[in-house]
Formats: C-alpha cells, sequence, structure tokens
C-alpha cells in the first residue's frame, strides 16, 4: 500500500515517470522506501523548501500508524 502510494505521488508530478524506481525494505526501525528518479525531477519531488518530500512523508506517516508500523521515506 504505501510503496504504491509513494509511486502514484512520484510518477504524477515527474518528467520522466517511467524512471520512477520505489523499493521497499525493512530494518528494526520500520519499513525504509527508498525513491529513486531522474536527476532532472529530483527537484520536482523534493518541492520548494522540501515541502513536497514532507507532505509525502506525512501521508506515509498516516498509512503506516493505521497499519501500526513505522515508515521511513529516503529519495535517491
Amino acid at each position: 500500500m504505501m510503496k504504491e502510494l509513494v509511486e502514484y505521488i512520484a510518477r504524477s508530478i515527474v518528467n520522466a515517470p517511467d524512471d520512477v524506481k520505489v523499493t521497499e525494505d525493512t530494518d528494526a526501525g520500520g519499513v525504509v522506501l527508498k525513491l529513486e528518479v531522474n536527476v532532472e525531477d529530483k527537484g520536482r519531488v523534493i518541492g520548494k523548501q522540501g515541502r513536497v518530500a514532507e507532505a509525502m512523508r506525512t501521508l506515509l506517516r498516516v498509512v503506516a500508524t493505521k497499519e501500526g508500523t513505522r515508515v521511513r521515506l529516503e529519495i535517491i
């Protein structure tokens, strides 16, 4: 669920949606989602002052809380 959410949001805002790749790992702290995008789209995903990235992290926290886990989003 969380992986698909990040992928959907990222594909919606970038210029090269085919380059979007989301991988999901788990560690002691919970789920780690790694988002990879085209170098030219990195600014779009992060947003001005990190607002887009922070909004995605907020949505992920809501979903993770409902699932009873923790989540981290890393933009590579």
